[in-house]
């Protein structure tokens, strides 16, 4: 069995919990691609760098790679995304950072979730993907989201209009500060903190919601993820920001978008107790009641 690990980077009181999950794979005779910064960052005992090899890009990972253990928050899982690409090699989130609403399993489960590896005793979530088009490159050879694709005004600019069309069809006119394009596994993140619906990560479909919209009666509206969206922007500023996930570039206002369903997607592996549910009442406190 071949394992990877990624990590942005760990904070020195995590250097245990890394142990134990080295330790663990160590255990089963589990080959395992580390990420080299990573490697770098903490002195090992010498018997893991035995079964240890460094990997510094995606070209380093192939499909014969069971899976790919993200070690960090959900902005550590949604870079491992980028590593991935199109290798169907499915990702487990260990939660090393807050939230972890993506990243689910906790450090305290991390012997439960190696047992979970090695038996194939766990379940995969098949997440799609959002693609970004252009008429200048952008985001180079990785032009694709886990959870959205944003429109931004820049720093203090004025507010920016942006013609929305589906499938070359006219839809609105957003005078906002920006606007989302979230997938349903990004329904839970930026797009909810704007107001916008939770969607199942099943439901084929995208949401566009508008960013403080200056109109009373704009809401978020939700569209089968069949649709090619494309936008024109109309500014006072000369340049808008495009983002996609956490990573973002400065634009043209004058530049050519549109958003379509990514021709691949992702596989996130969970143990059998952490359904979407179950993470919805316990990570964004879903129906707690602090009278009872």
């Amino acid at each position: 069995m071949k394992v990877a690990i990624y990590s942005r980077g760990l904070d020195f009181e995590q250097e245990n919990p890394l142990l134990l999950l080295l330790e663990e794979l160590t255990r089963y005779d589990i080959t395992i691609l580390i990420y080299h910064n990573l490697l770098q960052q903490f002195t090992l005992p010498a018997h893991l760098y035995e079964k240890m090899v460094p990997f510094k890009t995606s070209d380093d990972l192939d499909e014969h790679i069971d899976c790919l253990i993200s070690l960090g928050g959900d902005g550590t899982l949604l870079d491992t995304v980028t590593l991935v690409k199109d290798k169907n090699i499915p990702i487990v989130g260990i939660n090393f950072g807050r939230l972890g609403f993506l990243a689910s399993i906790s450090k305290e489960e991390l012997t439960s979730a190696v047992d979970a590896l090695v038996n194939r005793t766990y379940l995969i979530d098949k997440r799609t993907l959002i693609h970004l088009e252009s008429n200048v490159p952008l985001f180079g050879e990785t032009p694709f989201a886990l959870n959205e694709f944003a429109i931004h005004k820049r720093d203090i600019s004025p507010m920016v209009k942006i013609h929305t069309y589906l499938n070359g069809e006219f839809l609105n006119t957003y005078w906002a500060d920006g606007l989302i394009v979230s997938t349903p596994t990004g329904s839970t993140g930026y797009n909810m903190s704007c107001n916008g619906p939770i969607m199942f990560p099943e439901s084929a479909c995208f949401v566009i919601t508008p960013v403080a919209p200056h109109n009373l009666n704009v809401r978020s509206i939700i569209i089968p993820d069949t649709n090619v969206i494309s936008f024109e922007v109309e500014s006072r500023a000369d340049q808008v920001i495009c983002a996609l996930d956490a990573r973002r570039e400065i634009v043209s206002k004058t530049i050519q978008l549109a958003i379509r369903r990514e021709k691949f997607g992702v596989n996130l592996i969970r143990l059998n107790e952490n359904s979407f549910l179950s993470t919805l009442r316990t990570k964004l406190t879903w129906g707690l009641d602090k009278r009872n």
